[in-house]
Order: structure tokens, then sequence, then C-alpha cells
């Protein structure tokens, strides 16, 4: 199966501020990259396969998250979702021959990742999906396209400044999240929610002491409220984010590492990285390395 590079010029350049930046995570002017759309794309894949099906039909959908800034954002009156993980899934989506505008994206929250996928939901799951062994009983896992850390977000006028800082707390998360398991273990009592900004409410109003999960997604809300919050701890775990795909597909596999491996190699994952995440005025990472499919 040959799989073509994919031509991804970047739409944006960095902003020197966190805040200005994640304050435009939903502004309609910032559409990220325009992708070169692969003519004739289903002649390159093997009938029968998924990939096939999907260029045939000149549409896909693909669940993304519409509440972390940077990563996976929808506003109110936003008509597609913007961040790192939308431009990944708009990368694959060129690949087989299908425009942004003819992507699906359904709004998809950590607790029904895997239900997605299995019912036919989704064709593809890109929502800051965390790689774990047991995932990958139940669902196909292609990555990682990304590596972060957990982290904790907390109030300003906060105690908490280490991880030894949280034991006998409550700490909230999303349901369905590994954020969960990791902060138990450190010795707080977990809270769980449907989405991260109830989460942060919770936060903001007292409710909980903190709330944990990738260092990235918290910088965003803690650009959103200056005075109010802020981010806390040094990484304490390795969040490894995948493709999620249907395990009745396993061919999805070769065809997602691959397209993301050429993205990587001819600064194309860079790009989106910086019209997105990199706007918090991080540095560009090099690429992670992909796992080998089964």
């Amino acid at each position: 199966m040959r799989l073509t590079r994919l031509k991804v010029a970047a739409a944006a350049v960095l902003v020197a501020s966190t805040l200005a930046a994640c304050g435009d995570a939903g502004d309609d002017d910032d559409k990220g990259l325009d992708v070169d759309v692969q003519d004739n794309a289903a002649e390159e894949f093997d009938a029968g396969t998924r990939m096939r099906e999907l260029a045939d039909a000149g549409s896909i959908k693909i669940g993304v998250k519409y509440d972390q800034p940077g990563i996976g954002f929808k506003g109110a009156t936003d008509d597609t979702p913007v961040g790192f993980d939308p431009e990944i899934g708009k990368i694959l989506a060129a690949d087989l021959g299908i425009a942004p505008e003819d992507i699906d994206w359904v709004e998809t929250i950590s607790a029904n990742r895997e239900a997605f996928l299995q019912k036919g939901e989704v064709d593809l799951v890109i929502a800051s999906y965390s790689i774990t062994d047991e995932r990958r009983q139940v669902v196909g896992q292609a990555g990682p396209y990304y590596v972060t850390g957990q982290q904790l977000l907390v109030k300003s006028d906060s105690d908490i400044e280490s991880i030894e800082d949280v034991k006998g707390t409550e700490v909230c998360s999303v349901t369905g999240s590994t954020s969960l398991a990791n902060i138990e273990a450190e010795g707080a009592t977990p809270r769980g929610f449907d989405t991260y900004s109830e989460c942060v409410d919770q936060v903001l109003n007292g409710t909980v002491d903190a709330m944990t999960t990738d260092g990235a997604i918290l910088l965003g809300y803690a650009a959103e409220h200056p005075d109010e919050l802020k981010v806390v701890v040094e990484p304490f775990s390795e969040e490894r984010y995948g493709v999620g795909y249907s395990i009745d597909h396993p061919e999805m596999c070769d065809w997602i590492t691959e397209t993301i491996e050429d993205a990587q190699e001819d600064g194309d994952w860079a790009a989106a990285f910086e019209v997105t995440l990199g706007k918090s005025g991080v540095e560009t990472p090099e690429p992670p390395a992909m796992d080998p499919c089964a």
C-alpha cells in the first residue's frame, strides 16, 4: 500500500502569550492547517480494507474532545473543533482523499471512547486517548503521536506544591481517564466528572482541592483563569496519546502509523503542533517514535 506524504502549510504563527493563545481556543478565525487532500485515494488501498471503504465513501467520523483548549476545543459559536487532535484527524482524513469539510466531528468524552469505537459510532478516536495495555485488549490504538505527563491544576492560593501534598485531598478528573487511577495511587480521593470543564468548575468553587490530567490540557485552563488557577508539580506519569480504531479493522494500524510517520518526517506534525499546543509558548518537541503494529 503506497502512502503519500501530506503537504501541510502552517496557517498561523506562534503567539507570545499563553493567555492570548488559549483565549482564542475557539476562534473561528483560526482554522489551523490547510491540508492537500489526496487525489484518487481509494486506488491506493486494497479492496475490502476499512481505508478503501472510507475513501470510497468520501467521509469519515472522528471522535475528539470539545473542552480541551489546545488539544480539542469547540466553542458554542464554532463550526468545527480546533486543536492538535483535530489537526491529526485532518492529516489522516486527507490521506484518504477526504477534505476537512467532509469530516464528521463527533464529541467524544473519556468515558465513551471504547464504546464509540466498538459500536461504530466513530471510525477514529483522537481525543487525548492514552495508550494502555487494557485498552488495547478491546480497541486498536496506534501511536503514540504525542507524549505528555500528568500534573495538577489548583487555585492560585493553594498550598499544594508537590505530589506528596495531595495525600488526603480530593482531586477530580474525567470519568474513565487514567488520571483518576494515577492520582488515587498517590493517596488522593478521586472524583470523576463527565467533562474537564465540570472539573475545572469544581476547583474554582472550592468543592475539590485540585484537578489532574495531562499538563498540556491544564495549561489551557490556567490561561483562561490566570488570576485564579495555576499548574503545579512536576509530571508524575507518562501519557502516550494514540489514535483509536475498531479492533475489527486491524489493517488500520499500519495506515495510521505510516501516515503519521510521514507527517513527522516532512515537518507536518511540527506545523500542526505549532498552530495549536505551540501557541501556549512551549517549544515544539521531537515527535515520539510510533509503536510497531502487531
